[in-house]
């Protein structure tokens, strides 16, 4: 049985998405400016996410990257008090929010720094980037 040496392998501390297509350009672009840049119909001026070919609002398929503001407001959340691997456990309790960013879109990450009972639906927050690779940068948010 051949087995594999884990001992140099970073901690598995995230799930870590795969991403393809354009959302891998989505996650690239994070890691490479340090700024969640969303698509933005070059037809109607509409932002958009997550990212697809089409602008729902007029069905152009011309667009650009967009760079946000990086903040927003707190719009659902869920708190995970069970974690689904052991080397999750430590974390837990943890928040994971969808936040309405400035400019309309929906985007969801976890919320860092904040006391449970401080939650609320449109609570103030700012995007924390949390850099994995050159191709992939996490979404975190953090109350402003």
């Amino acid at each position: 049985m051949n087995q594999r040496d884990e001992s140099s392998l970073p901690p598995i501390d995230r799930m870590l998405p795969n991403p393809s297509g354009l959302n891998a350009d989505f996650y690239r672009i994070a890691a490479e400016t340090g700024v969640i840049n969303i698509q933005r119909c070059s037809d109607c001026s509409a932002y958009r996410h997550p990212p697809r070919f089409r602008c729902a609002a007029c069905g152009s398929d011309a667009w650009s990257w967009s760079p946000t503001s990086m903040r927003g407001v707190v719009w659902s959340w869920t708190i995970t008090h069970r974690a689904i691997d052991p080397a999750f456990a430590e974390q837990l309790p943890y928040v994971v929010v969808v936040v309405e960013m400035e400019e309309g879109v929906r985007v969801v990450g976890n919320l860092r720094s904040i006391e449970i009972s401080e939650l609320r639906i449109g609570l103030p927050v700012a995007v924390l980037l949390d850099k994995r690779s050159e191709a992939l940068a996490l979404i975190d948010f953090t109350p402003r």
